[in-house]
């Protein structure tokens, strides 16, 4: 773990000493990458880590405000949400920086910074360029973070802001030194680095074109021409001025270049720039859209919309027994999770009071207690509405030796599992009211709960649903999402009059879920399943499912299906890996019965059929409808010989799906392996399946 600074917050990090030595470089010009000195990459993963990481950067020597952090890259999040996800972008960029050595940051309560000489930035060397040493300006060979556009809107405003606040230096420096030329060797090399700046620098094109011209060179003269004419209706969508048109005339015509205006006397140089200003953080008003749909209990990712929802309220957590280094925990995992689940976080263990003063549906407490060398956690979720009944409860028993993966851990779990309860309870809450007036997150929950059970009436009555909260609220992203995933249903059940229809409308509304809200990472990830099982996208799959885990780690939902993507290219070390995540986080999730589908599969590929057939009974049992779990159970009983249990399993599977036959499996597979594909269509036909 790297060291970090505690020290009090203040307006600027101490300024280095000799002693305190660069030991890291980054490049932010071009595609981001952090080096130690020993050329070990140290650059983060996470997008959302690199964009902590360069902001603290480009804001140096300057500290940076927590909520301005937070604010930059979880605008469209409540404030509380937004500070929990920066805690742990904080402890993932501590744990990438450690190879670097200790103190390159400086974390205290309010404040982060990068420690003033621990880090050698491009961007500096560009802005240190002066007349005299212009060498920094070499480095500006591309766009600055050009591969952090989309992180959040805030961050792409501020990071705009940078863009323009370089460019603007470079060209001006850029301007003197071309100023400052006579020959036209001299000329042509300082016309091209202003243009590699600004590419619509007319001034520049036409110093060119006369440099080109003074050497003999007409044809090349006329080609900066037009290439200027090309660079300035693709990026302006205008044409050269008329200075510039008339130097092109006079070199065609007489092979000459007229002269050039008197400049008027080079200016000073650029100065050096001031200091940078902390990031300023977007309006809330303008920059973040409150998200909409189900109640989100993702960790640092939960919304309580407008539409309707459950709200919840955290209690620090109970300590008993435990040392000082511990009692800090009940109120850490109380932070962690109110900013997944609540907007309020309560102070006192009056559940009446409580839910008087913050009009709350649901609670959390529990207590944290020490058996000598474990620390052993309860929680239990209230519903407050139904008399402080307990709806969910679970104990967490771990090793007292790392109280801060111990935290994050813990916290994911809680509310991997939580965040289902709550949708099952308001699902069932919202069925027994009357239809009329019902809003669309009402008509989404009550679609939901039928989706789920896969009886085709039903089934077909939660398409409708769906559909209708669509129709009531057409931004709607999370109805979007859900409908998307409701064709994924219709097709894998074989009950689509036109699979290629329901393909298609899956495919765009699942893109229409993720326009209206990118930030939505159930949205993302549902997406994901949808060019993974029915467009066979699968690169395109996973980087959409990687960008839902960046956004909420603790969605198991993303991990499941992330790992069936997985397993559908052949790598089925990382597929189970994943598909296991899902399980540690959310052992009892309603959809395991889909989930755990993919573990099915996974075993029958890796050959071990015996696990294979031991997961589909389990699956079978959770939810004998579903079609898709009893083809690799099926297939693992063809490889297993067990001609009893297949006949039966057969029978119902030509039941849900009549006229599945092998030859429609291998049309419809996914599996980019032929011999993944071979195996799978070999066990189905040892299990009596036809061939047509």
């Amino acid at each position: 773990m790297i060291a970090v600074s505690t020290q009090r917050a203040s307006q600027a990090v101490p300024s280095s000493s000799a002693s305190d030595p660069v030991t890291i470089r980054l490049r932010l010009i071009g595609q981001m990458e952090a080096w130690t000195l020993t050329s070990e990459s140290v650059l983060p993963t996470g997008r959302k880590t690199r964009a902590l990481l360069a902001i603290l950067a480009l804001s140096s020597p300057r500290t940076v405000l927590r909520g301005k952090l937070a604010e930059l890259l979880w605008s469209r999040r409540p404030e509380e949400q937004a500070r929990a996800s920066l805690r742990q972008e904080i402890h993932r960029l501590l744990e990438t920086l450690g190879p670097a050595g200790p103190m390159v940051l400086v974390v205290n309560r309010d404040h982060l910074a990068l420690r003033p000489g621990s880090a050698w930035v491009d961007v500096d060397e560009v802005m240190r360029a002066s007349p005299a040493k212009p060498a920094g300006l070499s480095l500006l060979d591309g766009e600055l973070l050009e591969d952090l556009d989309g992180v959040d809107t805030a961050f792409d405003a501020w990071l705009a802001t940078e863009r323009e606040r370089l460019r603007d230096r470079a060209r001006g420096l850029a301007e003197v030194l071309l100023r400052d030329q006579t020959d036209p060797d001299g000329l042509i090399a300082a016309a091209q680095q202003l243009l590699n700046i600004d590419r619509t620098h007319e001034g520049a094109w036409r110093a060119l074109m006369r440099a080109y011209t003074a050497r003999g060179e007409r044809a090349m003269a006329i080609q900066a021409y037009e290439r200027c004419r090309t660079v300035l209706g693709d990026q302006l969508d205008a044409q050269p001025s008329e200075d510039t048109q008339r130097l092109a005339s006079d070199i065609r015509a007489t092979g000459t270049a007229r002269a050039a205006p008197t400049p008027a006397p080079p200016p000073s140089p650029p100065p050096m720039p001031a200091p940078r200003a902390e990031p300023r953080p977007s309006n809330r008003a303008e920059q973040r859209t409150e998200a909409r749909g189900d109640t989100r209990a993702d960790s640092g990712h939960a919304h309580h919309a407008p539409r309707g929802g459950a709200r919840v309220g955290v209690l620090p957590l109970q300590v008993i027994g435990t040392t000082d280094a511990e009692a800090h925990l009940g109120t850490g995992l109380a932070e962690e999770i109110t900013s997944a689940l609540a907007r309020f976080a309560a102070q006192t263990r009056d559940e009446g009071a409580i839910r008087r003063a913050f009009d709350l549906h649901f609670l959390l407490d529990g207590s944290i207690q020490r058996a000598q060398d474990r620390l052993r956690i309860s929680m239990r979720l209230l519903d407050l509405r139904a008399g402080n009944q307990v709806v969910w409860s679970r104990r967490f028993d771990r090793e007292a030796d790392d109280l801060l993966t111990l935290q994050d851990e813990i916290a994911a779990e809680a509310v991997a599992q939580i965040d289902p309860e709550l949708l099952l309870i308001e699902s069932q809450r919202v069925a027994a009211r009357p239809v009329a007036d019902a809003t669309a997150y009402d008509l989404l929950l009550r679609g939901l709960s039928l989706m789920d059970r896969l009886e085709r009436p039903l089934f077909v009555q939660a398409g409708e649903l769906l559909r209708q909260a669509i129709t009531l609220e057409p931004d709607y992203a999370a109805a979007h999402a859900w409908y998307a995933y409701w064709h994924v249903l219709l097709v894998g059940q074989g009950w689509a009059k036109d699979p290629s229809l329901g393909i298609a409308q899956a495919g765009r509304l699942a893109e229409r879920a993720i326009m209206l809200d990118p930030q939505d990472a159930k949205a993302l990830t549902i997406a994901g399943h949808v060019r993974a099982y029915l467009n066979r996208r699968l690169r395109e799959a996973i980087s959409l499912h990687e960008r839902a885990l960046t956004l909420n780690p603790n969605l198991a939902m993303a991990w499941g299906m992330s790992g069936v993507a997985f397993a559908y290219i052949g790598d089925l070390g990382e597929a189970e890996r994943r598909l296991q995540r899902y399980k540690k986080l959310s052992p009892l999730d309603p959809h395991a019965y889909f989930f755990d589908t993919g573990l099915c599969f996974v075993a029958l590929l890796k050959g071990e059929h015996e696990a294979a057939v031991a997961i589909g009974r389990g699956v079978s049992e959770m939810n004998p409808a579903f079609s898709a779990a009893c083809k690799p159970y099926l297939a693992a009983l063809g490889h297993r010989g067990q001609s009893d249990e297949a006949e039966s399993v057969r029978t119902r599977l030509l039941a849900l799906e009549p006229g599945f036959s092998v030859q429609k499996f291998l049309a419809g597979s996914p599996f980019e392996k032929d011999e993944h594909r071979d195996h799978y269509a070999e066990g189905l036909r040892l299990a009596g399946l036809p061939e047509v």
